[in-house]
């Protein structure tokens, strides 16, 4: 096993092995718990049938928060969420006026704002980056040149930008470097990010530790977890759909997470599985276990 291979399959089993079973993590007065926030994007599939019920289903399961997508198209969305009581102040949007912009202005960006401001919204996350932005250490390296000239956009309004990983972004590329370290090495005091734990862990590495590395740069946390037995590292984003998991059910200690968050001075934490067979339940059950914690 080579080095580099070695570390990150080392991480990921000390990801594996840091739960500390009555920690209270979640006690009743944790800030995370009192506003857990939930990604739709877990719920796509029913907000499209019936956004209105299945929004009240989230705030019936106990979510206080929700992270759009696909903003600004997203008002049946809003207006659900509205209904139901649950707060908004994030979301994932539409990247490519940030990614591929159309004029060095980012006028389509400064639209995407206009309308964030309208919505009430504090956070927007670039979501994905699609295999044409991230074939070579150039190609990141346009991205993080747009992504900061966008965040500074998005600050002198009081919206902070922030970018969601993937496992992808940890690739070595040439020279070992990974378009994430690009990222950490290259992004303004202005751009930050969202961690995502699960992808995270598929890439081999340890989420806390990141987060530790990451003290200050990370404004959310997204928390969802990984079938026991996945072969990691991977960096293909295309994974089975049962690899994904409820929280519990997987390999990701939660706690530690949660404690580290706390530490690096996160924001909102946010559930999401990107796939599920039945997805009211699986956020249910994700819910129950944050309790239970």
């Amino acid at each position: 096993m080579k080095r580099r291979s070695f570390l990150h399959h080392s991480l990921a089993v000390a990801a594996t092995l840091t739960a500390a079973p009555g920690f209270a993590a979640l006690a009743v007065d944790n800030r995370y718990r009192k506003h857990i926030g939930i990604q739709l994007y877990t719920l796509r599939n029913l907000i499209a049938k019936d956004a209105k019920a299945t929004l009240q289903a989230v705030a019936d399961a106990g979510y206080k928060q929700v992270e759009l997508y696909g903003f600004p198209n997203a008002q049946p969305m809003i207006a659900a969420a509205k209904d139901a009581g649950l707060a908004i102040h994030s979301a994932h949007f539409e990247w490519d006026c940030v990614v591929n912009p159309k004029d060095a202005a980012l006028s389509d960006f400064s639209r995407v704002l206009d309308q964030a401001k309208e919505t009430g919204l504090s956070h927007l996350v670039i979501p994905y980056l699609m295999p044409s932005n991230r074939k070579t250490l150039d190609d990141y390296k346009k991205v993080i040149a747009h992504a900061n000239v966008a965040a500074a956009k998005a600050k002198e309004v009081g919206i902070q930008l922030a970018y969601h990983n993937h496992n992808f972004e940890f690739a070595p590329h040439e020279g070992g470097k990974s378009g994430f370290d690009l990222f950490v090495e290259e992004f303004s005091a202005d751009m930050k990010f969202e961690l995502d734990v699960f992808w995270v862990v598929a890439a081999g590495l340890d989420p806390v530790r990141l987060l530790d590395k990451l003290k200050g740069r990370v404004t959310q946390l997204h928390l969802k977890d990984l079938k026991h037995g996945m072969k990691t590292p991977t960096f293909d984003n295309n994974l089975s759909e049962d690899a994904f998991q409820e929280l519990g059910d997987g390999v990701i200690a939660m706690e530690p997470l949660i404690a580290a968050a706390e530490k690096a001075g996160v924001e909102h934490c946010h559930v999401e599985q990107d796939q599920s067979p039945d997805p009211l339940a699986s956020i249910r059950q994700s819910m129950e276990y944050l309790k239970k914690m």
